[in-house]
């Protein structure tokens, strides 16, 4: 009977991770309608790819997630490309990185995660000292802004810099253009937003949860096994610092899994409200 039992349980536990590992590949493409307070009409419709958390170089189908997403939004061709960090885990995956991005739609705008220092700056004792580098017409922002002209209309983009905002030094609101028509903050960390002053940016990115990544399911929700507290998993929420956008991210951490967190590429299509 003890036999049976430990049969039962090891059949059931590599069924979980063979699923864990397609889930892993197995990357949903999505366009979500975000309404932005007192965007300008000639914006309404602006259409913006958010990508995160690539962790290219880390041995899992994440990498593929990743390469599909790009493929996406090249033939979409949004109005913006924004990516909020994480971008390597080990130094291999900067070439297929710079590779990726080449095949992107300017502008594209990103900042760092805490993984694009390597492993003292995180607690995946897989992850490696990892140097970003040159990420060609990519912008990468840390701690500083561009302001970029689209459909006749001044938009800004701020990036902070994720070792600022775990020092609790982060300022983004300082670096906000008046006269910029739409502000957009980039931030691997969602809790950002908690420290914005309001009416400094209409819409904040972010990734870092990966959607909770491991998961495990109940009617009516869903249960964490990592970032048990953090308020903001995935999705839209409404701040008083803006319109939060936080994003599933594509690859993967500490294991090579994913289960009922699926990785996501969004377009996120600008809709103005009174």
């Amino acid at each position: 009977m003890l036999g049976r039992g430990a049969a039962v349980v090891g059949g059931a536990a590599a069924a979980a991770a063979a699923w864990g590992h397609f889930e892993a590949g197995w990357v949903r493409l999505r366009v979500r309608d975000v309404p932005v307070p007192g965007l300008p009409e000639e914006l309404d419709g602006l259409r913006i790819a958010h990508l995160s958390d690539f962790h290219l170089g880390f041995p899992s189908r994440g990498g593929l997630a990743v390469e599909r997403a790009v493929e996406w939004v090249a033939e979409r061709r949004p109005d913006l490309v924004l990516i909020t960090g994480d971008l390597v885990a080990r130094n291999r995956g900067a070439q297929p990185l710079r590779r990726l991005l080449e095949r992107l739609p300017r502008p594209v705008f990103a900042v760092l995660g805490n993984h694009d220092f390597g492993r003292a700056h995180s607690r995946d004792p897989f992850s490696r000292r990892s140097v970003v580098g040159d990420l060609g017409d990519a912008v990468l922002l840390r701690d500083d802004s561009r302001v970029v002209e689209v459909r006749g209309r001044r938009v800004q983009v701020v990036g902070v810099d994720p070792m600022t905002f775990r020092r609790r030094r982060a300022r983004p609101e300082q670096l906000v253009d008046e006269d910029a028509e739409l502000r957009i903050l980039l931030s691997h960390y969602p809790r950002v937003v908690d420290s914005l002053p309001p009416g400094a940016f209409q819409l904040v990115l972010a990734g870092h949860i990966h959607a909770g990544q491991i998961v495990v399911p109940y009617p009516g929700g869903k249960l964490l096994l990592k970032e048990v507290r953090q308020p903001y998993v995935d999705g839209l929420y409404l701040r008083p610092g803006g319109v939060l956008h936080v994003s599933p991210g594509l690859g993967t951490t500490f294991v090579p899994f994913r289960f009922f967190a699926r990785p996501e590429a969004t377009e996120l299509v600008l809709q103005s409200r009174g």
